[in-house]
């Protein structure tokens, strides 16, 4: 048996940053989609009133009301989320950061972005690359008494390749045989080719271990909104609409290295209220209602800093803010007017203008420069260039125009469809973001209509098919560029890959891809990646807009919040509220 893959460190995760702004003084340290798939649970947009297993710690309960007042521990945090998922646990990114704080992984990212021991002890390696085998600790249990044994692993990837977990199974189903239990502390896991990023890809929110007794007992619907986990804290009220209750599990003594003890959480219970409107959150921050805020507005990061309170951002890696084009349907079957379309736009003046300096310009619409294996070439391939925008135009046949400015070609207008989730996907500073790339679009004549929808559209999938739209804006976090076959390989379970918003669909570009994944040279497995990258660029299926941002305000009284290594997602097991 062998170690595991070299170990590559992280070198553009610094872009994540833990600012804290005191009274006296500022200081600034540095430390280490297409729409984003969600649960496929059959009730994952269900609202439905859950109970717990019996064997749970503590019961759960959904209602329409907040638990009174007179209940809570004094040791509270109040955290304030920009959106309500449909689940606990989950595909998406919003669901990872809610089950982070229930379910803990085999493995965890440490600061210098090296993969470290969680549930796992260590792993080794077969010398043919195809067997991965993880030793687990003693003594962790899940929160309902079952055991954290080999046997709950295997029935947990079991979970993941039949779909209980979308998310998951992209990233697995290619590569993951099976797992086996060889005795009650020992994993293997097959492999049907070499896949060296298997356990960085496990530190991620959505490789959170669930109890097997509750995913063999309880209803889907029930395991959606109330996963029981070994984490730190147990799920114990949903108030739909309002927020969720979590409290401290007392005898958790198995936290991964990243964290600064191994016991049990510091706070003995985490509000975690749900409230959209970012202007109400940080109005409620500053009120002393809430002691932490995710999402915080691009404008209102200085303010907020000079005011003394402590400021995260986290420059996720993976899929970054990026326009899909539709290569099914005209206009943008025609390479021409895709290129077209990416040379109209001054991209980085309108980020920047919009993002304050907070927001980075991200051109490479693969994958975001956090990520390893990031091409500066793909990134580079579409500047501004609108006479060269008109030039391909007219090659392509739209040299007339309409009464308004927009081209036309045998009577028809150059029209695009550009549909884009407000308040899930896009938050109000890409809502900004879209509007001042549309004018610019239409300055060389593209006719260009914006069409925002709400969450709930986009939990039911709405906007996704073939025929819906002519670009499409979404992001997909991701610890690698191994989201590259997740988001262009050709099929899933025998079916089209709909997380290939571009609905290009090619046999080298995936074949590329997946050498790139199975090649375990670091050195190789990044220029693949980078080759594959400028192969979406020169196609022009896609070009990048701006980096993906998980950003924290926290009131001086919270200490101890940080952001979790591979997504960025705030994590309260250190966190403590002291004047």
């Amino acid at each position: 048996m062998t170690d595991s893959p070299p170990h590559r460190p992280h070198a553009l995760r610094p872009f994540a940053l833990a600012v804290t702004a005191a009274v006296s003084a500022l200081t600034l340290t540095a430390c280490g989609g297409a729409l984003v798939t969600a649960a496929a649970d059959p009730g994952a947009a269900a609202d439905p009133a859950v109970s717990a297993d019996p064997g749970a710690a503590a019961p759960v309960t959904t209602s329409t009301a907040p638990a009174p007042a007179s209940t809570a521990p004094t040791d509270v945090i109040t955290y304030g989320h920009q959106q309500e998922p449909p689940c606990v646990h989950g595909g998406w990114i919003e669901q990872g950061y809610l089950s982070h704080q229930v379910l803990d992984a085999l493995v965890s990212l440490g600061d210098d972005g090296a993969v470290e021991p969680w549930l796992a002890t260590d792993w080794d390696v077969s010398d043919d690359d195809l067997t991965w085998t993880f030793h687990l600790r003693e003594e962790p249990t899940f929160s309902d008494g079952t055991p954290v044994d080999a046997q709950a692993i295997v029935d947990n990837v079991d979970y993941w390749l039949e779909g209980g977990n979308s998310t998951a199974k992209v990233w697995l189903d290619d590569y993951v045989e099976d797992a086996t239990a060889v005795d009650d502390r020992t994993v293997e896991i097959a492999l049907s080719d070499p896949y060296p990023l298997l356990a960085e890809n496990l530190t991620q929110p959505y490789f959170g271990i669930q109890s097997p007794t509750a995913l063999a007992t309880r209803s889907a619907e029930e395991n959606c909104t109330s996963p029981i986990g070994s984490g730190p804290f147990t799920l114990t009220e949903w108030n739909r609409g309002t927020n969720i209750v979590l409290d401290r599990r007392d005898d958790y003594d198995w936290a991964p290295a990243t964290a600064a003890t191994q016991g049990p959480a510091k706070a003995e219970r985490i509000d975690w209220r749900f409230l959209a409107d970012p202007t109400a959150r940080t109005a409620a921050l500053r009120a002393g209602e809430l002691d932490a805020i995710y999402d915080v507005q691009a404008f209102e990061w200085e303010n907020l800093q000079d005011e003394g309170y402590e400021t995260h951002l986290f420059n996720t890696p993976g899929r970054p803010q990026q326009i899909s084009f539709n290569t099914t349907r005209a206009p943008f079957d025609d390479k021409r007017v895709r290129q077209a379309f990416a040379y109209s736009l001054d991209r980085e003046s309108v980020v920047d203008s919009v993002g304050k300096g907070v927001i980075p310009y991200e051109g490479n619409g693969s994958v975001g420069q956090a990520t390893d294996g990031y091409s500066q070439a793909a990134a580079d391939r579409y500047s501004f260039d609108p006479d060269e925008a008109d030039r391909l135009l007219d090659d392509a046949g739209w040299t007339q125009r309409a009464a308004d400015g927009t081209r036309t070609k045998d009577g028809e207008r150059l029209h695009i469809e550009f549909p884009y989730a407000g308040g899930r996907t896009i938050n109000q500073d890409g809502a900004a973001i879209i509007q001042g790339l549309q004018q610019q679009a239409e300055a060389v004549g593209f006719d260009v209509t914006l069409i925002p929808f709400p969450p709930s559209e986009a939990a039911a999938g709405a906007y996704t098919g073939p025929d819906e739209y002519d670009l499409s804006i979404g992001y997909w976090t991701s610890i690698n560029a191994g989201i590259l076959h997740v988001i262009w390989r050709q099929e899933v379970g025998g079916e089209p890959n709909t997380s290939n918003s571009a609905f290009y669909f090619d046999d080298e570009l995936e074949s590329l891809i997946r050498e790139a994944n199975s090649t375990t040279d670091p050195a190789e497995q990044d220029a693949l990646y980078q080759q594959a990258q400028e192969t979406i660029a020169d196609e022009a299926l896609s070009i990048g807009v701006y980096d993906r941002l998980s950003t924290l305000a926290a009131s001086p009284r919270l200490h101890g919040l940080r952001q979790e290594n591979s997504q960025g997602g705030p994590v309260f097991h250190d966190a403590y509220i002291a004047d």
